[in-house]
């Protein structure tokens, strides 16, 4: 059983962007857009991209093994969605290939401690703390 809804899976896997947030070295917020899926098998979300392996994101979740993803999008005609997953994170070799051909292979896997949802199930925000597995 998954940590996220049904309707949740459903609207992750319609979405193609998200906004990762790292913290840096110096303890700012970092927050990109980044290409992500649901990794069912893990029941997580995945963030990849081209140069995945230079990226700052990456050296901060190295450092911190920390990260949250939001995605989002708005209905007409004024139909707000979203999903923050926060949680504890990864760097993993494999898996950037199935977000992209031209993807470096290389991951952050973002394991759900926390997940917001909004819009997704009605109107109403759902908020969960996930337990630890």
């Amino acid at each position: 059983m998954s940590v996220f809804s049904d309707k949740e899976i459903e609207y992750l896997a319609g979405q193609r962007l998200g906004r990762i947030a790292t913290v840096g070295q110096d303890g700012q917020p970092h927050v990109v857009p980044t290409s992500f899926r649901y990794d069912a098998e893990h029941d997580a979300i995945d963030v990849g991209g081209l140069r995945m392996s230079q990226t700052k994101k990456l050296r901060d979740v190295q450092r911190t093994g920390l990260a949250s993803i939001v995605v989002d999008d708005v209905l007409p005609p004024w139909q707000p969605r979203m999903i923050e997953v926060r949680g504890t994170a990864t760097v993993v070799p494999t898996g950037g290939k199935a977000l992209g051909d031209r993807f470096e292979d290389t991951v952050v896997r973002i394991q759900p401690t926390r997940i917001i949802s909004f819009g997704i199930d009605g109107d109403q925000m759902r908020a969960r703390s996930v337990p630890a597995t």
